[in-house]
């Protein structure tokens, strides 16, 4: 049994009883949250629980975001292209990149509502991200270790969709190739921080007053224009 309600700040809230359900449970779905009752719960219970929660809701709601659906009318644009998807007069899915546009050819009448179109259409893209990242990512981070005399290791490209990047022990630095989402001073921040943490670890006084010294003092301005972005 499923119903929904609409909420000014959370949006719309899926209210659903469940037999199997033993207490009260709330979750993110699809960008959306579903909040589960037992069978025979109260949904004014349920109202009270989910105000007292809508902090931590608000938070968890800005952190996964409803998937983005790709089709024809898709606007987006990255660091280094435009995306453009169309129909044409072909059996299968073609892509290039060319003068800062990604082209993806589909079938006529292709059926963008289908998972299976989006998986394709989402891989396509995320061979363009990656594609995009090992051109700019690398030689922006060697510049900028250059430029305030940090040194590491190696650096790779992934397919992080939970951190912007990372540093190990040994110096060695892993960027999203979301990354490519973001603007040239974003980016530039996240490197610039994955680049302190070759000198220090720790999220400590002595990492954040490094961050500011390559960064003009503006480290947790940047830290809070990032929060504004999601890996996709």
């Amino acid at each position: 049994m499923e119903w929904e309600i609409e909420d000014k700040e959370l949006g719309t809230i899926t209210f659903r009883r469940s037999p199997r359900a033993s207490r009260y449970t709330l979750k993110i779905s699809e960008g959306g949250i579903v909040a589960v009752l037992p069978w025979d719960g109260d949904e004014k219970k349920m109202l009270s629980f989910i105000e007292d929660k809508r902090k931590q809701l608000l938070k968890a709601l800005d952190k996964r975001p409803a998937k983005t659906v790709l089709d024809e009318s898709t606007d987006l644009q990255t660091n280094t292209f435009k995306l453009h998807i169309f129909c044409a007069e072909r059996t299968n899915y073609y892509m290039t990149l060319e003068d800062g546009i990604l082209h993806i050819a589909c079938p006529v009448n292709t059926d963008f509502a289908k998972e299976q179109v989006q998986e394709i259409l989402q891989d396509l893209l995320g061979r363009a991200l990656r594609h995009e990242a090992n051109r700019v990512l690398p030689f922006r981070l060697r510049e900028l270790a250059r430029k305030y005399h940090f040194s590491y290791t190696d650096v790779k490209i992934t397919k992080s969709k939970t951190n912007w990047g990372s540093c190990n022990a040994r110096k060695g630095i892993n960027l999203s190739r979301s990354l490519m989402f973001l603007p040239d001073h974003l980016i530039d921040y996240v490197l610039l921080h994955e680049l302190c943490h070759t000198m220090e670890m720790s999220h400590n006084e002595h990492f954040w007053r490094l961050m500011d010294s390559v960064t003009d003092n503006k480290a947790k301005l940047l830290r809070a224009q990032l929060k504004n972005y999601h890996t996709i």
